[in-house]
């Protein structure tokens, strides 16, 4: 066989539909996109004059050790450098992880729907996705992730806020994981959209659940919250050991020099950062107060995100919207025929979407 075996079963990752390619299919000048939970806002200030002040400097290579960052990241979360684990955006984390922790034949249990990368990390390394169907108000179904457990699961995966559903899991459900979870089971709390969540007093905080569980691995991303995505920039925590056998798997300059800059810069940022999760707020308010209108039924959402089902095929919305300049994210994707999975914007592009969706359905 030519290529890893692994690959003949492999789905790829689908992303959100770039806005050039909507332009170039409809005709159009200007497009909204709301399909890939980005910051409508923009990036963060700070980052943009800290990749200009970098930008000179790109002919040598990054400091592979991300001496100022991991600084940066220790001053403001209370942990250790040798706590932190970098990557190319959150995926190249969970990637290495899979490289380092999964022989075949491990088994990795996680939600469905949640995010797809987990399944192709695990199934790449030759693992087995154990799937568990969210629960009918879009839970992870922990009690089933518990009885799931044998003695070939080496990772559990948790994304928190779930993606593409935007709930959370409370402190008291995680709880219940992590107490009937074996120590020898990593646990991987995904943080992604932690900023937006924390607002929420049911929400735990996974550096707390690490403090006392040192096979905990917590999963955040400066692409969302500060609005740096395009740059990739992931961190993680976890115990040394962990971080130590995942070095040995990443690249040698995997975090480069305009990220490293910008996420130093960003971390820094809270004005960009508030302005972004109550901005997120606002546009959430004013799609859950027209969908509670229509008496629609929707996750209730801890993210920069909403899954709501609008009753009507999803391929259809998917396109009558793009038509209208409009990107979001159709909920065929995931098994879920009726419903749309919409991103925060502005107050005019939620007002926009709005208008748009009432002459839909």
């Amino acid at each position: 066989m030519l290529y890893k075996k692994e690959l003949e079963n492999l789905k790829a990752y689908v992303p959100g539909k770039p806005i050039e390619a909507v332009k170039e299919e409809f005709g159009l000048d200007e497009i909204i996109k709301l399909a890939s939970n980005e910051n409508p806002l923009g990036p963060s200030p700070k980052a943009i004059q800290a990749i200009r002040d970098e930008a000179p400097k790109v002919n040598i290579y990054p400091d592979t050790n991300a001496t100022e960052l991991k600084k940066s990241i220790c001053e403001k979360y209370g942990v250790d450098k040798d706590q932190i684990i970098l990557g190319n955006g959150g995926e190249e984390i969970i990637k290495l992880l899979g490289m380092t922790i999964i022989n075949p034949g491990d088994e990795a249990i996680m939600a469905t729907p949640s995010f797809a990368l987990y399944d192709i990390a695990i199934s790449h390394m030759g693992g087995v996705p154990v799937k568990i169907p969210l629960t009918n108000d879009f839970k992870h179904d922990f009690k089933k992730f518990v009885d799931a457990i044998n003695e070939k699961t080496k990772i559990i995966f948790v994304c928190n806020p779930n993606n593409p559903t935007g709930n959370i899991m409370t402190k008291e459900e995680v709880k219940y994981l992590v107490e009937n979870t074996p120590d020898d089971v990593f646990i991987l709390l995904d943080e992604a959209y932690f900023e937006f969540a924390i607002k929420n007093k049911d929400y735990p905080n996974g550096l707390d659940i690490l403090k006392n569980r040192k096979n905990t691995i917590v999963l955040r991303t400066l692409s969302k919250v500060a609005g740096i995505a395009g740059v990739r920039i992931g961190y993680a925590f976890s115990n040394p050991e962990l971080v130590k056998q995942v070095s040995k798997a990443k690249g040698v300059f995997n975090v480069n020099r305009l990220a490293q800059a910008a996420a130093v810069a960003a971390l820094a940022d809270e004005e960009h950062i508030n302005k972004t999760v109550a901005l997120n707020y606002e546009s959430l308010e004013l799609m859950t107060n027209y969908f509670d209108e229509l008496n629609l039924n929707y996750a209730i959402p801890n993210a920069n995100f909403i899954f709501v089902d609008l009753g009507v095929d999803s391929h259809m919305v998917f396109d009558k919207l793009q038509r209208k300049g409009i990107i979001i994210r159709p909920g065929f994707l995931w098994g879920h025929d009726t419903f749309i999975r919409i991103s925060t914007g502005t107050i005019t592009q939620t007002e926009a979407l709005i208008h748009a969706l009432k002459e839909i359905i």
